[in-house]
């Protein structure tokens, strides 16, 4: 082989390798935590208080999506629970001027994959296998990449359905 040859399979490899990982790592969100526009701790609500995800994402198991709660949700415990804290006072004041509070959304896939959460409730996945400890978190973060290795990895270590047709439109 000679050297000119050598090289340029040198620069491919590089390439192939670099470009490998720009696309392995293009959804890799772990790790992001958007700053809220209200402070929210899920230790204090699913860890201190030990409210379970789907009293507040009630949508999760009859739905796709598990969806933000209403601010109904919150003021259902709120018009009573820890009313003095000023936190909660201006919880309150949004609720009473009719405003709603624009979260940032923090886990999303691509527009192409249609994700169930209702399905894999009905089969007793916990929400913690994709969310991580959100009982622990102060500050909620993206804790997998929820891509599709992410998926088919799961997928195949329970022994589950894998047809594309079931999660891509």
């Amino acid at each position: 082989m000679s050297t000119k040859s050598k090289i340029l399979l040198a620069v491919a490899v590089i390439f192939l390798y670099l470009t490998w990982n720009v696309f392995t790592e293009m959804n890799n969100n772990r790790g992001y935590a958007p700053v809220q526009p209200f402070p929210f701790s899920h230790k204090i609500h699913a860890g201190d208080n030990k409210i379970p995800c789907l009293y507040c994402h009630s949508n999760a198991e009859r739905s796709t999506a598990a969806t933000v709660p209403s601010m109904h949700t919150c003021m259902g415990c709120h018009n009573m629970v820890a009313t003095g804290k000023p936190n909660i006072q201006n919880l309150r004041k949004t609720y009473s001027e009719g405003k709603v509070i624009e979260w940032i959304r923090i886990h999303r896939v691509p527009d192409f994959v249609y994700f169930n959460h209702s399905m894999h409730i009905a089969k007793g996945i916990a929400c913690q296998t994709c969310h991580g400890p959100v009982e622990k978190m102060e500050v909620a973060y993206q804790f997998r990449r929820l891509n599709m290795g992410d998926c088919v990895t799961c997928h195949r270590e329970n022994k589950a359905s894998i047809q594309c047709n079931t999660c891509h439109n």
